[in-house]
């Protein structure tokens, strides 16, 4: 198969109407200044049109100035930031992001994870998309449990659930359970922050396609239609690792990845919870 490796033309429709493109840039744990600005802008140059960041990670100035730099029409991006749960108020946090960012609106504002319960921050985030602060509200690390509370307690379902997903930590039961909800699981550390580069299943099969390891494990995902968020702050690795787009994983070659995983299909989002 033969596709256009055009990170820009690949997305995934939400409950809401929206669009969230298959591949983004994540910034998570890269400083605020030029490191970040670089990488934001590279990623847009190289036609990427989905950015993800956070409150908690302290770059969103450098985020914004990336995208400003960078010449795209703001309207083609897909900008995602979340909300601080160490934080009180999801709404009036969600202004001072816009603020930060130089926007004057999100594409995705998501609760970053469950601290202190999983409703408490939901209607707040309501009201930031009522405030038309954001275009869709979701979370991130929640578990089906949580979900379910979630979507029991508030008006509106959330539009994404953001999880740690690769072939390592293969959540089937998480995953059948957003999509049963109409919940668009999205995928970070899709690489296992550079650990899984190394397994000899997944360098077999990057041998036998002719690709990089870092390619088989984010075609493992978006083949699942699973949007997926691999950070770099390096050109030459946010220009290979959209490169996902022109090639297709073999039925057996998805069961060999499918077979790495150590969670036995787990439904939690998380073993080893910070919060």
């Amino acid at each position: 198969m033969t596709a256009d490796p055009a990170a820009d033309r690949h997305v995934r429709p939400l409950a809401d109407g929206n669009q969230l493109p298959l591949l983004g840039l994540g910034v998570w744990q890269v400083p605020n200044g030029p490191e970040c600005v670089n990488a934001v802008r590279w990623a847009l140059e190289l036609g990427y049109r989905h950015i993800d960041t956070a409150q908690a990670y302290g770059n969103e100035e450098s985020v914004g100035q990336g995208i400003r730099e960078s010449g795209v029409p703001r309207e083609e991006i897909f900008l995602t930031t979340k909300f601080f749960p160490r934080h009180q108020d999801p709404a009036a946090e969600a202004q001072r992001s816009l603020r930060r960012l130089g926007v004057d609106q999100v594409d995705l504002y998501i609760v970053h994870w469950p601290q202190g319960g999983p409703i408490w921050a939901w209607p707040g985030m309501e009201q930031a998309r009522e405030l038309g602060y954001t275009r869709s509200i979701g979370v991130s690390n929640f578990d089906v449990d949580e979900l379910e509370q979630v979507i029991s307690a508030g008006s509106v379902v959330p539009a994404v659930n953001q999880v740690q997903f690769n072939p390592f930590v293969y959540r089937r039961a998480l995953l059948d359970a957003c999509e049963q909800r109409g919940i668009v699981l999205e995928a970070y550390s899709p690489l296992g922050t550079g650990r899984h580069l190394g397994n000899p299943t997944v360098n077999q099969i990057a041998e036998a396609t002719g690709r990089t390891p870092a390619q088989v494990l984010l075609r493992w995902c978006v083949q699942r239609n699973i949007p997926v968020i691999p950070k770099s702050t390096h050109r030459e690795r946010i220009d290979e690792n959209r490169r996902i787009f022109d090639f297709t994983l073999s039925d057996d070659e998805m069961t060999a990845l499918d077979g790495l995983d150590r969670t036995h299909g787990t439904a939690q989002a998380q073993e080893r919870k910070w919060w």
